[in-house]
């Protein structure tokens, strides 16, 4: 049985520390079926430099002004061609060499995979886990109290991959999973660490319009009454974390 072909698609703009180390965690896998596709929004810092060193590994490369993440997501995505794909961008990692074939060298080929996520500083020190711990499975419906799986963390099939919704600005990637675990017919927990996530990026820096986009969101799929509610138990476990740990983490 041919092993799955998956798309890994990195956005990038203006990242010239980090860009690198993603780079190097996506060519230094063991699997070998992999498609890899760089989308870059017109650096002028240096990256473009850097992607070309590694130009003989990159499947697709794009550059050029868009309108937004999502906006460029949607470009890796309109020429993804593998199985499944991954967004892994710039500063994030896969967990380990062996990542890859952790998740894909199985027989029982799932719609979506997912995994455990690692926070790392930009020093590249691992700071620990999320503090939204992944559920042991999940469906559309497990994500009423936020985002409980890192985006960089799950592997879904391009066959139920839409568009992502540009109206978003800095949370359409959970309205995306959302769209995709609703249709999927099998959803597998790995049960291994599958991502380093960089912390810091832009939905963190704009954290009030992150949470507005995300309250949107999921009202719009759980309903008014059931989401305000739910909210309140976020908000409630969030104090418990502060007075527990003295800080936050994603």
């Amino acid at each position: 049985m041919t092993p799955p072909k998956i798309s890994i698609i990195t956005i990038v703009f203006n990242n010239v520390r980090d860009i690198e180390y993603t780079i190097q965690s996506v060519i230094q896998q063991t699997y070998t079926n992999v498609e890899y596709i760089v989308i870059d929004g017109l650096s002028t810092d240096g990256t473009l430099d850097i992607i070309e060193r590694y130009r003989p590994h990159i499947d697709v490369l794009i550059s050029e002004r868009d309108k937004g993440i999502y906006d460029a997501m949607n470009k890796g995505l309109t020429h993804a061609t593998g199985d499944y794909v991954l967004f892994l961008n710039s500063g994030d990692e896969l967990f380990e060499a062996g990542t890859l074939a952790k998740i894909f060298d199985r027989e029982d080929l799932a719609d979506i995979y997912y995994g455990e996520t690692k926070l790392i500083d930009e020093q590249r020190r691992v700071l620990g886990d999320r503090r939204h711990r992944v559920p042991a499975s999940f469906s559309w419906k497990s994500f009423r109290f936020g985002m409980n799986v890192c985006h960089q963390a799950i592997y879904v099939k391009r066959s139920l991959a839409e568009p992502y919704d540009t109206q978003y600005r800095l949370s359409a990637d959970i309205d995306w999973v959302i769209r995709a675990a609703k249709k999927a017919q099998k959803i597998v927990n790995v049960e291994c660490y599958v991502a380093k996530y960089l912390v810091g990026g832009m939905s963190q820096q704009r954290h009030k319009q992150s949470l507005q986009e995300r309250y949107r969101i999921l009202k719009k799929y759980y309903g008014t009454v059931p989401n305000f509610i739910n909210h309140g138990i976020i908000a409630f476990r969030l104090l418990l974390h502060r007075l527990k740990h003295g800080k936050t983490r994603d």
